[in-house]
């Protein structure tokens, strides 16, 4: 079963320097039909004004990752982590007892354009934690490349990030009319969302800016309509 969560469906938040579309309910968007999927609780795509940004402010128990579209975003947080992300890069801020961060947009003639996800870690009142990593998904081909993992199999993806969840996030880019196809164990559920372009996944099509909670399919099949850049997240 595929569910579509469509872009212009989200809610919205708009100030004189932030546009940015929640999937699920955040802050002052109320959403008792959208709060989570399985331990998937925020995805935010965000358009931060040039030279602008997030001040300061607290997390506790979550895992957050960062994924860049266009631009650059500055960060700097309460555990020593730091660094400018740009696309090819993710990162990961563990919150656990408690951290405070702050995000700027890196450039001041320019907007940054990224994804903010938030899951629920497997252990409460963990030791907070920073993490940046560079990817490549001209180097994966037709693969899907993890770039978010559960922390047990880091050693083995090297250029992913990992988090205290049972959770795989993966990126591939897709040309117009190329195919990719993902085997989904049984139990499984799977999030897509679409950071730019069209796909068509088992018929269902998406665009820009749409989410699909998938459940109870044995394997998914994608075709891009126009050259598409996904995230794909395998959740419990």
């Amino acid at each position: 079963m595929i569910t579509v969560r469509k872009s212009d469906e989200r809610g919205k938040t708009a100030t004189s320097w932030l546009e940015s579309w929640h999937s699920f309910a955040f802050n002052e968007y109320r959403d008792p039909e959208h709060v989570h999927f399985g331990p998937l609780r925020v995805i935010n795509e965000d358009i931060v004004a040039p030279g602008a940004g997030f001040p300061p402010h607290g997390h506790a128990d979550m895992e957050i990752v960062t994924y860049i579209i266009e631009g650059a975003l500055a960060h700097k947080d309460s555990t020593g982590g730091s660094g400018v992300i740009r696309p090819g890069e993710i990162q990961r801020m563990s919150a656990g007892t408690g951290v405070e961060h702050s995000e700027y947009n890196a450039s001041t003639t320019e907007p940054c354009h990224l994804l903010q996800i938030w899951m629920f870690p497997a252990h409460r009142g963990s030791k907070p934690g920073y993490e940046q990593k560079a990817y490549d998904l001209k180097r994966a081909g037709n693969e899907m490349l993890p770039i978010v993992v559960p922390n047990a199999l880091r050693a083995l993806h090297p250029e992913a990030v990992g988090v205290d969840q049972d959770a795989t996030v993966y990126a591939t880019r897709l040309g117009p009319s190329e195919e990719r196809k993902l085997a989904v164990a049984p139990g499984r559920r799977v999030w897509v969302q679409v950071a730019q372009g069209a796909v068509e996944i088992n018929d269902t099509k998406l665009q820009q800016g749409d989410g699909a909670a998938i459940e109870d399919e044995n394997s998914l099949f994608f075709r891009a309509d126009s050259a598409a850049e996904l995230l794909i997240f395998d959740l419990p």
